[in-house]
């Protein structure tokens, strides 16, 4: 690995096959006696073995040593880091709103720096997630993270991200998204100084594009704008820490060499990025605000067809035009569990309080809907055409209720203030006395 410009594969759920060093992939066959190069076999699943073909996601290595070369565990404490609904405190019935999330002043890596807000589900019944943020002011250096609980999905705000895995090298700036699969190991590295952002860890089936149904077969996130790195691995010996995720607890181990040792891979369980501008928005030509379904990136589902475990969902800069319509989302109690959060910008529903690099929590059947400045700009404003520009929003959505962490409700950053961007809501009605 070095720093010349990168390198990536194009296309979501596609077999790839890469080798940083020509010839080391082998040609028929997985698993030969002798891979080329005496290098080692060894095979990732994300699924099971007996997954439908479709489904299946596993990715062969060949590698300098196995992963299975490495030191004994012992616990890591950071109790910041929590997972499940288990890991939460009492959260009444209510809307909640956090401001931006500052950057610790103490100095802090990746896995230091997260901070998780709310979390649902239970990691070992491989179902809900988790929504973090992270402050983080240095890089990993000789340090790896192993997430055997969960995908994570990367959402930067402030300062990209270098992501090292195992396969490869990928870059992700604000504006862009980036996944590491369960089980991956991989290393945060900040090229521009302290950065923030937000993680999605998603405990339940793997996120996938979502079915197009009557739209047709383009539109929202194309499959080609999906970016995956090429084959790369990194050169020296000596001391590595490995952060291993497991059971909800951090763990960690010492050995003698880098885990970014694959000199050739191939197959469909793999990291990638997507820059959010290539998003082809949806929307309403005619009339009415339609539902925020139609902005879905990525979608995580579950047992129940067309209930998510969790949608990723985005808020990308597109014209409003819609004819006597109220444009703005409408007030709304949902069945689904909203976390929101603002990378830049202004959100359309709540132009003052809602800041980049905070957050939102709007619960199952919790109302919520425009503030009172959105609502009164909205029902008098000139219905011409507008463009919403400069803005990027993202939601993950969960039929699981989050349970904030004690941190996310006592760290300082909760706005308390945030029900009274209601209070202005007053009854207008015109009609005459009940008869």
């Amino acid at each position: 690995m070095n720093d010349a410009p990168l390198s990536y594969l194009s296309g979501f759920g596609n077999e790839f096959a890469t080798e940083a060093l020509p010839g080391a992939l082998p040609i028929g066959r997985n698993s030969p006696q002798r891979p080329p190069f005496d290098l080692y076999a060894e095979l990732l699943s994300g699924t099971a073995f007996t997954a439908p073909r479709a489904a299946n996601r596993r990715t062969w290595m060949y590698r300098r040593q196995p992963s299975v070369v490495t030191g004994a565990y012992r616990p890591y404490e950071q109790p910041y880091w929590t997972t499940g609904a288990a890991g939460g405190v009492a959260v009444p019935p209510e809307p909640l709103r956090w401001n931006p999330f500052p950057l610790p002043e103490a100095a802090h890596d990746f896995v230091d720096g997260l901070r998780t807000i709310v979390a649902n589900g239970d990691a070992d019944a491989q179902c809900g997630v988790a929504a973090h943020v992270y402050l983080a002011s240095r890089s990993m250096g000789r340090r790896a993270l192993v997430n055997a609980d969960g995908e994570m999905l990367f959402v930067p705000q402030q300062g990209r991200l270098r992501l090292v895995t195992e396969l490869g090298v990928l870059e992700a700036g604000p504006g862009e998204i980036a996944l590491v699969p369960r089980g991956m190991a991989f290393k945060v590295e900040l090229p521009d100084g302290p950065s923030r952002g937000y993680v999605c860890e998603n405990y339940g089936a793997f996120f996938r594009l979502p079915e197009l149904g009557p739209i047709g077969s383009n539109g929202l996130a194309n499959a080609r704008d999906f970016l995956t790195p090429v084959a790369a691995w990194e050169d020296g010996r000596g001391e590595y820490e490995i952060i291993k995720k497991f059971g909800g607890r951090l763990w960690r181990s010492t050995q003698g060499h880098t885990p970014f040792n694959v000199v050739a891979w191939h197959g469909n369980l793999v990291p990638f990025k997507y820059d959010t501008a290539h998003f082809m928005t949806i929307g309403s030509i005619s009339y009415d605000h339609p539902d925020p379904s139609i902005f879905t990136v990525l979608t995580s589902p579950s047992d129940t067809p067309g209930t998510a475990n969790c949608d990723f969902v985005i808020f990308p800069p597109r014209w409003m035009v819609a004819e006597d319509t109220f444009r703005p989302p409408w007030y709304h109690r949902n069945l689904m569990s909203e976390f929101m959060g603002l990378v830049y910008g202004q959100y359309d529903a709540k132009p003052e309080g809602f800041k980049p690099g905070g957050a939102s929590l709007h619960n199952c059947m919790v109302p919520h809907g425009p503030d009172t400045e959105a609502f009164e700009k909205a029902s008098t404003a000139p219905l011409s055409p507008h463009k919403l520009d400069n803005t990027l929003a993202f939601m993950f959505e969960s039929r699981y209720r989050f349970v904030p962490t004690e941190y996310a409700m006592n760290s300082g950053t909760l706005d308390t203030a945030y029900a009274q961007c209601w209070q202005g809501l007053k009854d207008q009605f015109r009609g005459g006395a009940q008869g």
